[in-house]
C-alpha cells in the first residue's frame, strides 16, 4: 500500500463536540500519524498520514460521531513526514 499525507480542513459543528479525540483515538486504531486543532475560524485542522484508505476510513468514523455535523471537507495532500510516529491533538 501508498503512504499518503493529507492536510483537511473540516467545517460544521467540529468543535466543542469531541471531534480532535475522536480523531485521535480513531486514527491511531488505524495506524494513522499525524495531529489535529481547532482553528479559530470554528474548522478543525488536520494533517493525517497513512494508507489512502485507513484516511478514508478515518472521515467516515468521524462522520459518524456523535454530535458531530460535518457540512464541508477540504482535503490536500501534502508531502509525506516519514520520521513522524504517533498521532497528536494540539492546541486548546
Amino acid at each position: 500500500m501508498r503512504m499518503i499525507r493529507e492536510h483537511i480542513y473540516f467545517s460544521g459543528m467540529v468543535q466543542g463536540v469531541g471531534f480532535r479525540y475522536r480523531a485521535k483515538y480513531a486514527a491511531r486504531d488505524l495506524g494513522l500519524t499525524g495531529w489535529v486543532t481547532n482553528c479559530w475560524d470554528g474548522r478543525v485542522e488536520m494533517e493525517v498520514q497513512g494508507e489512502e484508505e485507513n484516511i478514508r476510513h478515518l472521515i467516515t468514523v468521524l462522520e459518524k460521531g456523535t454530535f458531530i455535523h460535518i457540512t464541508r471537507v477540504e482535503q490536500k495532500k501534502i508531502p509525506t513526514v516519514p520520521e513522524e510516529t504517533g498521532f497528536r491533538v494540539e492546541g486548546y
